[in-house]
């Protein structure tokens, strides 16, 4: 009795055993008051903490861990400001509809409302972009409450959570026996919980109908989004289009859940395939400005859509023909048994599956005419088509390739080929910029025998270009290429009528300063910086990194003339 009573355990202890309890592995962050305890009480439970420069770029690579490896992302922060820079890895993590946990600490309770110490209502800023926000009252509650926003993360739409810890609850204390016992009930709580995902009542019914529609179809389509890839969906899509013989269309973060080499990817027959398919099938992509919300002018206006997701009310927003709610592997694997029965393939000579051949080869031809040539000064397809042989030559485990930019990102999309799921992440559903170097982090951890290579542009690389320094500290395999032409777009492109006005001799607003060495803020930390103007020095650093697999910064420097404003999307800017 007197041991035990001797022995106790405080609110950071009970957090990291609560934590590792169930089954975090990694978690990122950054520490300062009133959470550095818990980061290391969470590690020496076995949760590995990954301590990140910004809370930004920890909270990004939560968000694509839980992308990675379908488990919650944990993301760490202080109080007030730290808890305000780590909203942009939940919301980001909540739109793209990937599980992560934010924990943070907050002010002391008794002092709330009265300007404590980075004092913030944590539970109302960050309601907007959480299924579940809560707070630990006691140290009792966090056991319970942790396992509870876990479970969230990943329950229906995966998304962001969050847990508030304030600073007494960290401080309390109670006995080892106690700590135990509520880390047990609170672990028997969660095993208990039904883990089957509810069925839909009319998925079998919309079963059939989908496998119809399909079957009567003359110009189908299956949509392969990043839901598919989350869900492990792969073989069992690959399944489908192998056996039926229908084109398959793969969203950004989609492409390779089925091979981008496979003959039936309409990928570089996109227009075609969208604007005259009869039947689309979308599976784990929504129809929204990726998918220009599956409206004329770029679909037919007659087309029938059957989409499968694992929320009803996207079902319910979108009203499509048939509606399948549910997890995107379990449905297809349904899908696959129904037409099995009723076996259908769309034979190579159909005049759909042609007509998507035929338009895929000649604009592959045409951009490899473009690929073909050195170019230099750098344009950004002869890199690219570098870089794009180079990654293949590494063959399987495929590389996770990570884009960030505006036309480092859309060039990259079309270039780079993926022929194994979860080995694209780039801006996601927000398009949002700054992901770059967390996605990095988050990969090398979630993906130890991958290589990680970041093909950035500038601006994104900018965002987060501090976080070298982590994949320097934790030697992390990691390659960064930066696409390096001076500025946001390319720099100064402004117009005659644009360079008026008391600070016309300003730089202009998307410019950098000329010729950056970004190489050098590698180097800086002791890891290999270079800086490439060829195409024979940009190979020689590629094979040179690849094989050393340590952090590396590979400064490319590009025409500052070579992209267009904004990349592909003028039209919003």
């Amino acid at each position: 009795m007197a041991s035990d009573s001797a022995a106790r355990v405080d609110g950071s202890a009970l957090a990291g055993r609560a934590l590792a309890a169930a089954g975090a592995r990694h978690m990122f962050g950054v520490v300062g008051i009133p959470v550095t305890s818990l980061a290391s009480r969470a590690a020496a439970a076995g949760c590995r903490f990954l301590a990140f420069r910004n809370e930004q770029s920890a909270g990004y690579a939560a968000a694509a861990y839980g992308f990675l490896t379908g488990e919650p992302g944990l993301l760490l922060t202080v109080s007030g400001p730290g808890c305000v820079h780590g909203l942009a890895g939940l919301s980001h993590a909540t739109a793209n509809a990937w599980p992560l946990l934010m924990v943070s600490g907050s002010c002391d309770q008794r002092d709330a409302g009265r300007g404590d110490f980075q004092e913030l209502d944590q539970i109302a800023a960050t309601k907007p972009f959480a299924k579940l926000a809560v707070k630990a009252a006691g140290i009792a509650d966090i056991p319970r409450l942790v396992f509870q926003a876990l479970a969230a993360t990943v329950a229906g739409r995966p998304g962001g959570c969050y847990l508030d810890i304030p600073s007494d609850v960290l401080h309390q204390t109670l006995a080892e026996s106690e700590a135990a016992s509520l880390i047990a009930e609170a672990a028997a709580a969660a095993g208990s919980a039904d883990p089957s995902p509810p069925k839909h009542k009319s998925l079998d019914q919309g079963i059939v109908e989908a496998a119809e529609l399909l079957r009567r179809a003359e110009r189908p389509l299956v949509v392969v989004g990043k839901g598919a890839a989350y869900a492990r969906a792969e073989k069992a899509i690959q399944k489908l289009v192998d056996t039926t013989g229908i084109p398959f269309l793969p969203t950004p973060m989609g492409k390779g859940v089925v091979p981008d080499v496979h003959p039936l990817s309409s990928t570089a027959a996109r227009s075609l395939a969208i604007g005259q398919c009869d039947v689309a099938l979308v599976v784990g992509a929504r129809l929204n400005w990726l998918l220009h919300f599956g409206e004329p002018p770029k679909w037919s206006k007659d087309v029938k859509f059957i989409l499968v997701d694992v929320a009803e009310d996207e079902i319910v927003l979108r009203k499509p023909q048939v509606g399948l709610v549910g997890d995107a592997k379990r449905v297809i694997e349904l899908l696959n048994r129904d037409i099995k029965d009723q076996p259908f393939c769309l034979a190579r000579s159909h005049p759909w599956v042609d007509a998507i051949t035929k338009k895929s080869k000649d604009n592959v031809l045409k951009m490899e005419a473009q690929l073909v040539k050195d170019v230099v000064p750098f344009n950004f397809m002869t890199p690219m088509r570098i870089i794009r042989d180079a990654i293949l030559a590494e063959g399987s485990p495929a590389p996770v390739v990570v884009s960030e930019g505006a036309n480092t990102m859309d060039v990259g999309r079309a270039v780079l080929v993926q022929n194994e799921p979860r080995t694209r992440l780039d801006a996601g559903t927000w398009g949002t910029m700054g992901v770059g170097l967390g996605y990095c982090v988050a990969a090398a951890v979630a993906e130890p025998e991958r290589l990680v290579v970041a093909v950035e542009g500038d601006s994104g690389f900018g965002f987060s270009a501090m976080e070298v320094e982590t994949l320097v500290r934790y030697q992390l395999p990691v390659v960064v290429i930066v696409f390096n032409n001076n500025g946001v777009y390319g720099g100064d492109r402004r117009g005659p009528d644009e360079l008026t006005g008391p600070y016309k001799d300003d730089p202009a607003p998307t410019s950098f300063v000329p010729g950056a060495g970004y190489h050098k803020m590698m180097e800086a930390f002791g890891g290999k910086g270079y800086l490439v103007e060829t195409p024979d020095e940009l190979r020689s650093a590629l094979s040179e990194s690849f094989r050393a697999r340590k952090p590396a910064v590979i400064n490319v420097t590009i025409d500052p003339y070579a992209g267009a404003e904004s990349g592909r999307m003028q039209h919003k800017n």
